[in-house]
């Protein structure tokens, strides 16, 4: 039988391989391979596996977290030649933004997106932008653009260049108090549900939050509402979090009595309400690891990860908070196949799926990333 190193010394020798050879492999084989290759590049070599990622891929990533902390990390290692990012596309064009001297960040599926960064194009926020300006409000009022960092390396720089910044959901509220306390309003884009859930907790009435449909002119608002709102929220969602809902909860306290429910702040604003805990996937991470033994949870968040935990945590009653399943589609399109190809291409030579974000673009980019890790 041939030994996945043995494939390797013959792939240095042939030409690269091709990713459709990897479909007839067994889980087993492909591990091999993966492992194999990981040896053979050695430090030039960093994997990231973002927490919503498949276990038969995850498992061998050297480092797991959300999309803004494995870019940190990749960032933390100059000497590695390649950064393979399993996770979507946002993420590796954040990877490449941040990374340092001359790496190479690659994404094992290029068809691995983000539905919700989908949700906002750079053209329809520079549309919005330039109706707002006719309004009179970028001159009557200081309005600062905010983008999640589940967005474009285009919409990133589109905020750099207007005074904006990049949030997440684990620095959104000091985020937002700081710049609330210096514009007269936030434009916050991609996801309408972080946006006004975090907005809620510095007090602004609903009806001073304004929703952005890009399709409609002014978003589908008067000119009155859009020079009262303090928050214009973007149309947009994640096709995970949006599936949960108050009947979700109702039915899970039913079945559990005193069972806690923690949900991301995706989540949509009744589902939050509802909830005893809401926070990112590191506080969900955590809040779990510091649950007493014995503890009964209902997590609203992607199911890859909730398994994990309740797998990590038998001592716990840890389950999904939607009787159905609720998986990133688009993130379990890297299987250990993608993997694997991408891996033994890198053995010999060949750089496969390399995400390589325009020097402008990220430049401005780099300035709104920056704004954020200014913010204590």
């Amino acid at each position: 039988m041939t030994t996945a190193v043995e494939t390797l010394e013959v792939l240095d020798e042939a030409k690269a391989p091709a990713l459709e050879d990897y479909f007839g492999l067994s889980e087993a084989e492909l591990s091999e391979r993966i492992e194999a290759a990981r040896k053979a590049l050695g430090s030039r070599l960093v994997i990231l596996g973002h927490h919503y990622q498949r276990d038969d891929v995850i498992r061998h990533a050297d480092y797991t977290g959300d999309s803004f902390k494995l870019s940190k990390l990749a960032a933390e290692h100059p000497e590695a030649e390649y950064v393979v990012f399993c996770g979507v596309h946002f993420m590796a064009e954040s990877a490449d933004i941040l990374r340092p001297g001359d790496q190479k960040v690659i994404l094992p599926d290029l068809g691995a997106g983000c539905s919700m960064a989908d949700m906002a194009t750079a053209e329809q926020v520079e549309d919005a932008w330039e109706q707002l300006g006719a309004l009179g409000l970028l001159e009557a009022s200081k309005i600062v653009p905010v983008t999640y960092m589940n967005s474009s390396a285009a919409i990133k720089a589109f905020c750099g260049e207007h005074g904006g910044v990049v949030c997440t959901s684990s620095n959104a509220v000091p985020l937002f108090d700081k710049y609330l306390k210096e514009a007269d309003k936030l434009f916050f884009f991609p996801d309408q549900h972080l946006g006004r859930n975090t907005g809620v907790r510095f007090g602004i009435p609903l009806d001073e939050m304004a929703l952005w449909d890009p399709n409609q002119e002014l978003g589908g608002n008067t000119p009155k509402q859009l020079r009262r709102a303090r928050l214009i929220l973007w149309k947009g969602h994640c096709s995970v979090h949006g599936r949960f809902r108050p009947w979700h909860v109702e039915q899970v306290r039913k079945e559990v009595p005193g069972i806690k429910v923690l949900v991301h702040p995706e989540c949509e604003r009744e589902v939050v309400e509802m909830s005893d805990l809401d926070g990112s996937t590191e506080f969900i991470i955590k809040a779990i690891e510091e649950a007493p033994a014995g503890s009964a949870w209902a997590v609203g968040t992607e199911v890859n990860l909730v398994d994990r935990l309740a797998k990590a945590h038998p001592d716990k009653q840890i389950r999904l908070l939607a009787p159905d399943l609720c998986m990133c589609a688009t993130m379990y399109r890297i299987a250990p196949q993608n993997l694997a190809w991408a891996l033994d291409s890198l053995v010999v030579g060949r750089v496969v799926n390399q995400i390589t974000v325009p020097e402008g673009t990220k430049a401005w980019a780099r300035v709104a990333l920056d704004r954020m890790l200014a913010i204590k």
